[in-house]
């Protein structure tokens, strides 16, 4: 492979990113309609959590059969056919005029989503080195994530002005498009536009899955992205503008302009952490636990201001949230590194459970607080949100036990395998402390 990817390589990974970023608009369409949902549907804010929380579920329960059916059938086709789906799921929501219909639809929204991302992240290294593959890993998912700031912004134009059916509407046609540009233009491999591996059955499937959850740094992976990305994505998913119009009392357009920025602080985040990741990959467990305390300390200082939080405030927790997406990225570079490639398929899927099981977990406690405290009503109150959003540090307490385990295991098992000691940071510090120490007392100046 050549160190400098040719405009072919630059133009798949684009038509991948391209469909990841539909994706995503249909994965927040919900969050960005969900007071208009529970006005159309007549339902609170626990039986909205569980249309998001079906999604999740379908997309977390799906990862490892997706993660199967990517290694024998390649992305192309899981990209394709991912995006179909979608744009089905949007089209039904678009008509729908009760719970089971809003259900069904969102339940197709995260089997399409479901095939996307993982089928794109696969293109990466296939087309480019592998000293670029962390940065663009995380370029992957950031420049995806401009899916959400359509959601935010044309998207609640559109339920604003023409309504809900067009606005729907527009989305699901907006996925056939993209479905067909990359139908046209994606290749799995730079040899082949169709690339099949070996055919799967039972035995292959076990095996694939015992021995990627097995290696304990793809559990790592799995809590790195099950403690990363849930606050920010139950925030941009589901209860981040309820909670800004709602609880903090913010307009409409303010609360957009605040998610606009979410997805921003990602994408300017996202290459910096790629290229820590590259340049120290002993010491990416580090820089998950310094994601997961922005994460939470924001939340802290937010839940703990009396009555309403100060804009600045607001900012700083929106600027906190944004580095949960680059973070769960860290979670790929376990498995891509811990696993042979033809079970990359499979470990990949078994991380990205994590973060979308957090999630899953967080939208419907959320939603079942805020049901206790108010009777079912979306008459909130900002006291309200901050009872409910405090159930995250559960969430957060669980995954930090999690990636301390793992992280323990996995060093054990990297000096076995290799002979790679991981010495702990206090350490290391103490020795570049005590080399800098020997340096000054040998040097010019401290004679002077």
């Amino acid at each position: 492979m050549p160190l400098r990817p040719g405009a072919r390589a630059w133009a798949v990974w684009a038509a991948g990113l391209a469909a990841y970023t539909i994706a995503i608009l249909h994965r927040t369409s919900l969050g960005v309609a969900g007071l208009d949902a529970q006005h159309r549907f007549h339902v609170g804010a626990s039986a909205l959590a569980s249309f998001a929380v079906l999604q999740l579920l379908v997309y977390a329960a799906l990862q490892i059969p997706v993660g199967l059916l990517l290694d024998r059938f390649g992305s192309v086709r899981l990209v394709v056919c991912g995006g179909l789906i979608m744009a089905a799921g949007q089209t039904l929501m678009a008509f729908a005029d009760g719970i089971t219909g809003a259900a069904l639809a969102r339940v197709l929204v995260g089997a399409g989503d479901a095939m996307t991302f993982i089928s794109v992240l696969r293109l990466v290294p296939h087309w480019f080195p592998p000293r670029r593959v962390p940065v663009l890993t995380q370029l992957t998912g950031l420049v995806g994530q401009l899916g959400q700031i359509i959601s935010a912004v044309p998207l609640a134009a559109l339920l604003e002005g023409p309504g809900w059916t067009t606005a729907f509407l527009s989305a699901a046609g907006s996925g056939v498009f993209i479905a067909l540009v990359t139908l046209a233009t994606l290749r799995d491999t730079p040899e082949r536009r169709i690339n099949s591996g070996t055919a799967v059955n039972l035995r292959k499937l076990g095996t694939d899955l015992r021995e990627a959850w097995g290696h304990p740094g793809t559990r790592l992976g799995f809590w790195a992205h099950f403690s990363t990305p849930f606050a920010g994505t139950a925030f941009a998913l589901m209860w981040g503008i309820p909670f800004l119009v709602a609880g903090e009392g913010l307009s409409r357009t303010r609360a957009g302009s605040l998610l606009t920025l979410f997805v921003l602080v990602g994408m300017i985040t996202g290459p910096v952490l790629g290229t820590l990741v590259q340049r120290f990959p002993l010491r990416r467990s580090w820089l998950v636990l310094g994601v997961v305390a922005v994460n939470l300390g924001a939340w802290a200082l937010v839940i703990s201001w009396p009555g309403r939080a100060p804009m600045p405030l607001l900012v700083l927790l929106v600027v906190a949230l944004g580095t949960g997406g680059p973070g769960s990225m860290i979670g790929f570079d376990y498995a891509r590194t811990n696993n042979p490639p033809h079970r990359l398929g499979a470990a990949t899927g078994v991380v990205n459970v994590g973060g979308f099981v957090a999630s899953l977990l967080t939208i419907e406690l959320i939603g079942l607080i805020l049901d206790a405290r108010t009777g079912g009503s979306a008459d909130y109150h900002i006291d309200d949100f901050r009872v409910a959003m405090s159930v995250q540090f559960l969430i957060g307490a669980v995954g930090l036990a999690g990636i301390l385990r793992s992280r323990r295991l996995a060093r054990r098992r990297l000096e076995e395998e290799e002979g790679i000691v991981v010495r702990p940071l206090r350490e290391l510090l103490a020795q570049r402390r005590g080399l800098a120490l020997s340096r000054t007392v040998k040097g010019e100046g401290w004679r002077d």
